[in-house]
């Protein structure tokens, strides 16, 4: 039984949970399967591995980046509280909780298969470090509510399948509406705050431009270049901040906020420089990432459609999106900032004192990457308008939903720290309030939570994506916009991106002709 186990775990912990293998793994599959030359299925899943290595290397330069910022934001505001950080709090339940977590991984990412299979969800999921995390939650709730360890892998494995096939189908029409096809799903838990993006985008933003089209002075021309305004934004705010700090807390604790230190304060004003720099450096890699990703996946994703799931759509990360409204990206993280600056306000006036809420900090990580997302979100159906109300809405989700969830994690809720994104709150919430029902009611209770998510995607898929309904389309007939034009712009975004159509497997239905 132990080896059993530790061969689990070493496909969870080592292939499962790293998504650069996952993705690797999937394009050989696919291409196997339309039968392509070896040459080609290595190439092709090599670079897949590739492409997702660069979207985490990006990732992981966003994050050193941001490190000194945040630093900076908590030393001038001087709040204090507990920070989002999913990789943290599945850290400390992985010492107590390993087993299990790698058990109902498993189970679940095989029922996910099932349910794309034999629903009209057709959605496979591949966020593999998500997949983790969501099974780590569901663990945690179900185990602290008393239930034995084969009910919580059961009973979790297929809430967990449920939710990676339920939750791409909700957001699908607002996905569309961004990529302008079916080719790819969002496959990230943060899917709430997405939803919740676009449609304040269309509340907001019915006669809104979008935020690529910049009507700029030949003088500033050179911000058209996305790279090139992101740099210069996050300069400037760093530039800002710094100077806060700085006046704040006096020259010797503000040098410190950068790991090795500064000099004097031109070093330091030259560090906060330097650091801006590095984050548009970040943000260009993730997107040459998504494009190589995109490159290979999409089109083994023809083999996986013709051989095991009829359909298949790839659901991916969150950065998946960043190239189709890269100006949208920014605005949305900064609103998102500003979202939780004013949430954690709100929990620190009203929510602290009267229900003893904790104190939710603005983590900089999760509001990057949930927060440009929701920008582009916002963006497609409601313009710079729609991008910076949207991700506003996102940042008071993910500060507010962490907030409750911290209530039914039993002793994990003392940790300075709980899950960041917005999935992870709203249903951890409704999962573990039903397991503290106990035995076979938490059980019952759970179960019906997740048959009840499953339905409503269901009927979604069928009266609403497969419809080919189009959350933008208000604003399109506002602006003068017909829908083919629309979506012509998203393809040529596409296009610039080398990203491949896929081809409609044979048997698959015909999709529905685009709206005008």
């Amino acid at each position: 039984m132990n080896v059993v186990l530790a061969i689990a775990q070493f496909v969870v912990n080592e292939i499962l949970s790293q998504p650069a293998y996952l993705i690797g793994i999937i394009t050989a599959v696919g291409l196997i399967a339309l039968r392509k030359p070896a040459g080609q299925v290595a190439g092709s899943a090599i670079k897949a591995t590739l492409g997702f290595l660069l979207i985490g290397a990006g990732a992981g330069l966003v994050v050193e980046s941001l490190k000194p910022l945040g630093t900076m934001i908590q030393g001038a505001l001087g709040a204090h509280g507990v920070i989002p950080t999913n990789e943290a709090i599945v850290a400390i339940a992985q010492d107590e909780y390993g087993a299990q977590v790698t058990w109902l991984m498993i189970l679940g990412f095989g029922i996910s298969l099932v349910l794309a299979r034999f629903t009209p969800l057709r959605y496979v999921f591949l966020t593999g470090h998500h997949m983790l995390f969501m099974a780590t939650l569901l663990t945690m709730v179900l185990a602290v509510a008393g239930l034995s360890t084969p009910v919580v892998v059961v009973a979790g494995g297929i809430l967990l399948g449920i939710v990676m096939v339920s939750l791409p189908a909700l957001a699908q029409s607002w996905t569309r509406r961004v990529t302008g096809g079916d080719e790819v799903a969002i496959g990230h838990f943060g899917t709430a705050g997405y939803i919740a993006a676009g449609a304040t985008g269309q509340l907001v933003g019915k006669r809104s431009r979008s935020t690529e089209e910049m009507d700029l002075p030949e003088g500033l021309r050179f911000l058209r270049d996305s790279m090139v305004a992101t740099a210069l934004s996050m300069v400037l705010l760093y530039l800002v901040l710094a100077l806060a700090y700085l006046a704040r807390a006096g020259q010797d604790t503000a040098f410190k906020a950068f790991e090795t230190g500064a000099t004097n304060v031109g070093n330091y004003l030259m560090k906060a420089v330097g650091q801006g720099l590095a984050f548009g450096i970040a943000v260009a890699v993730i997107l040459f990432g998504v494009r190589t990703i995109l490159a290979e996946l999409v089109p083994a994703f023809q083999g996986i459609a013709e051989k095991v799931v009829p359909g298949a759509i790839p659901a991916l990360d969150a950065p998946i999106v960043f190239p189709y409204a890269q100006n949208a990206v920014l605005l949305g993280f900064i609103s998102s900032f500003v979202g939780g600056l004013v949430s954690l306000g709100l929990l620190s006036w009203i929510f602290n004192p009267l229900f003893g809420w904790a104190l939710v900090l603005p983590g900089l990580v999760p509001h990057f990457f949930t927060g440009g997302a929701a920008g582009v979100y916002g963006n497609a159906t409601g313009g710079r308008r729609g991008a910076v109300c949207g991700a506003f809405v996102n940042g008071c989700l993910i500060t507010f939903l962490p907030a409750i969830l911290l209530k039914v994690l039993g002793p994990f809720g003392e940790e300075n720290t709980t899950f960041g994104d917005a999935d992870f709150g709203w249903f951890g919430t409704a999962i573990g309030t039903a397991a503290k029902l106990g035995g076979w009611g938490a059980v019952v209770a759970s179960l019906a939570i997740g048959l009840v998510i499953l339905l409503i995607a269901i009927v979604v898929q069928t009266k609403v994506v497969a419809t080919g309904w189009d959350p933008g389309a208000a604003r399109d007939r506002a602006l003068g916009i017909t829908r083919s034009e629309a979506v012509t712009e998203a393809v040529a975004r596409t296009n610039a991106m080398e990203f491949p159509k896929i081809p409609v497997p044979s048997g698959a239905p015909t999709p529905p002709p685009p709206l005008d």
